[in-house]
């Protein structure tokens, strides 16, 4: 083992050390933070309306005396993480929200605090205990499946009003007022559309906002049937009950938000033909917005590369699915019998695709 090619290899030996060491334990953050979203401290100090000390917090969460310490240690590798930030209120040391923690503040539009409890789901966790035994595996499934027995989709849907469904669909929800902030950014793309299928819509949260921006734009929602059963619609948007592998109702344009990373390519190339279909009647003015991510390792941004990167093994294990790089989508998009595309970054870490017949 050499150490020695870029100084001592003492040196080298204990930066190496703290690298291996921050990746063992990077799990502790976001445990620490699953604890912070469960114990409600983002919402104890935003409904208090200003930074608030230790013991205020303890109080207000009612906390046993003996759990005060505790939860200033929390907040000390949660404020080194940057979800809160230190000030002083009577010469007292107190925690105020920062932009991070303000995304988990239950009520907002964008709170994505079912998200991290989402995420962080114990069945999300204990698949990995069964990641040597998944590469031993012939059959093409997803880590998930591998250990838990069913899809990861299947045990969502197994009951309707279960918890686990309303985390996956407030994350979703959540992540989509997201795109509200970039619609101003890219309000073009929807210009001159008359009609817009937004494919795997949920609750309509995407299509809702499109409409506002654009009411004249007739858009629908396609989804399974027990998603939008019981979902009312307006004169230009309604639901539609479906199965995007089968068929997609004819339109403008078709929106593919989050969809494809789900899959992997042989069913993410169904999808897209089955959207050509349905553009098929508008000639050359039809298109597909795609909104997925689009990874870059090339990018001077680490951070941004690692999230995409992670997103990567979270469509792999729980779905069988892929984040894609440039490339991947090139083939994607010309097999599936387009002609051409546009890449744009939106919305931070994902992209903005544009295809076109």
């Amino acid at each position: 083992m050499d150490f020695k090619s870029n100084g001592s290899e003492e040196t080298q030996l204990y930066h190496a050390q703290i690298h291996l060491y921050k990746h063992v334990y990077s799990f502790i953050s976001s445990m620490a933070l699953k604890s912070a979203v469960e114990l409600g401290i983002v919402d104890a100090i935003h409904k208090h309306g200003k930074p608030m000390t230790v013991p205020e917090l303890a109080s207000s969460l009612k906390l046993h005396p003996s759990k005060v310490s505790v939860l200033y240690r929390f907040l000390r590798l949660l404020t080194h993480d940057g979800f809160f930030a230190k000030t002083t209120v009577k010469e007292e040391t107190a925690y105020a929200l920062t932009p991070p923690s303000k995304l988990l503040i239950n009520g907002e539009s964008t709170c994505f605090a079912p998200l991290v409890k989402g995420i962080l789901h114990p069945c999300s966790l204990d698949m990995w205990h069964s990641s040597k035994k998944w590469f031993s595996e012939e059959k093409d499934l997803a880590l998930y499946e591998s250990a838990m027995g069913e899809t990861f989709f299947n045990f969502l849907n197994k009951d309707s009003e279960s918890d686990k469904l309303g985390l996956f669909q407030g994350a979703m929800a959540a992540d989509s007022q997201m795109f509200k902030l970039a619609l101003k950014d890219c309000s073009h793309v929807f210009e001159g559309l008359e009609s817009l299928v937004d494919v795997a819509g949920g609750t309509g949260v995407v299509s809702k906002l499109i409409h506002e921006e654009f009411p004249h734009i007739k858009c629908t929602v396609l989804d399974q049937p027990q998603v939008v059963a019981n979902l009312s619609g307006t004169q230009n948007l309604n639901f539609v009950g479906g199965d995007m592998f089968k068929s997609i109702p004819p339109a403008d344009a078709v929106l593919l938000k989050w969809v494809l990373h789900d899959w992997d390519d042989e069913l993410s190339l169904r999808i897209l033909k089955n959207c050509k279909e349905a553009i098929s009647g508008k000639g050359k003015k039809g298109k597909i917005i795609i909104i997925d991510v689009s990874i870059d390792e090339t990018s001077d941004d680490h951070e941004l590369t690692e999230l995409q990167l992670h997103f990567d093994m979270v469509m792999m294990t729980l779905h069988n699915g892929k984040e894609r790089e440039k490339k991947e989508w090139k083939k994607l998009i010309y097999d599936a019998g387009f002609s051409s595309y546009k890449i744009t970054p939106i919305c931070g870490f994902k992209s903005l695709i544009e295809v076109y017949p």
